[in-house]
């Protein structure tokens, strides 16, 4: 089997996801956006079952998925998802000082994620995941 696609490319890939979100949110540099897209990903992942988030991962291409899943305690309690404006809070505690993150920055990288993941298997996967879930990425 040939170096699959994704692992050859996925400093390419990953610049190019860090690109739209910082777009999508309105943010000057992806240096700005990089605690936007940390705080989302893991708000997100502390509100998930291991197998869940597993599942999750295995959607994401190679860079985001590492990120994803890097410094997990699975030992944590699973979160409830909460109000949005919790939520929000929760991504912006991300090295707080530092986080830029706008009002609206699970959207801006759910758009860069459905921008840079396979429409299907993004589709599919958030299918497989509780409502509230689902709901946090737009639906």
């Amino acid at each position: 089997m040939t170096l699959p696609f994704e692992y050859q490319n996925a400093s390419k890939q990953f610049e190019q996801f860090m690109l739209d979100a910082r777009d999508a949110a309105g943010l000057a540099t992806t240096n700005m956006a990089w605690n936007m897209v940390v705080g989302v990903l893991r708000t997100f992942r502390s509100r998930l079952t291991v197998p869940q988030a597993l599942l999750f991962a295995d959607a994401l291409p190679p860079v985001l998925r590492a990120l994803f899943v890097e410094q997990w305690d699975t030992s944590q309690p699973i979160r409830d998802f909460g109000s949005p404006e919790a939520l929000l809070d929760e991504v912006r505690s991300v090295r707080r000082q530092h986080n830029f993150s706008p009002d609206d920055a699970i959207q801006a990288v759910a758009i860069a994620l459905r921008k840079n993941v396979d429409p299907e298997v993004l589709r599919r996967t958030l299918a497989s995941l509780p409502t509230a879930a689902q709901n946090y990425w737009g639906g």
